[in-house]
């Protein structure tokens, strides 16, 4: 986007989907009130119910455009490369990148697990979440399958280290000029990759160090 773009006022609502979303990811959805998300736009709750026609709808446009757009990023990583160790740096990419786009989703989304679990409208968050799951599982098992990454430990552990370690960067991390998510993400990359190695990729790594 450029940056003439970037400065054009929203519409109303582009505006409340981003007000919402910082209340969201500050109060949880339970703490959130429609007429709170009405008065950081600058709105009656009336005209906002114009625009949505309740505080889930509301939830549905936040949630919807970042899980799209994190599938869509891990699809093309797949669709560029069948590499294990290009996917694996691409998946860290683009999971990184997704939730530099996407901070407050990404802590509504780990805030609020357990009510997108138990809530039926929101099954396509459940849905991409079991998606997001297999991509990874996936890369894993296919890196260990062909002797890249150990395989002393099940592919679904590895997993599970990598997301926590991924996601959580949005409640601490945050870039400069010198220091941005790619750097991060290159740095997390280079920090998992060695952690999974088997012995043969951490020789290989040696022997390219020396």
């Amino acid at each position: 986007m450029s940056a003439a773009a970037s400065q054009q006022p929203l519409g109303r609502r582009e505006l409340i989907v981003e007000r919402a979303a910082e209340l969201l990811a500050r109060k949880g959805i339970a703490g959130t009130t429609v007429r709170e998300i009405g008065d950081a736009a600058g709105i009656l709750s009336g005209s906002l119910y114009h625009q949505f026609d309740s505080k889930d709808a509301i939830i549905d446009v936040v949630m919807s455009a970042y899980l799209e757009d994190l599938l869509e990023r891990y699809r093309v990583v797949l669709e560029q490369t069948d590499d294990v160790t290009a996917t694996f740096h691409g998946l860290v990419l683009a999971s990184l990148r997704a939730i530099d786009a996407h901070p407050q989703a990404t802590l509504i989304y780990q805030h609020e697990v357990h009510y997108f679990r138990v809530t039926p409208r929101y099954r396509y968050v459940r849905v991409a979440g079991e998606r997001v799951r297999e991509v990874w599982i996936g890369a894993l098992e296919a890196a260990v399958s062909e002797g890249v990454f150990r395989g002393d430990i099940p592919a679904r552990h590895l997993y599970l280290l990598l997301r926590d370690g991924l996601w959580l960067t949005v409640r601490w991390f945050r870039p400069t000029a010198a220091y941005a998510f790619d750097e991060l993400a290159a740095d997390c990359s280079r920090l998992y990759y060695q952690a999974f190695a088997s012995t043969r990729t951490l020789r290989a790594l040696l022997d390219q160090s020396n």
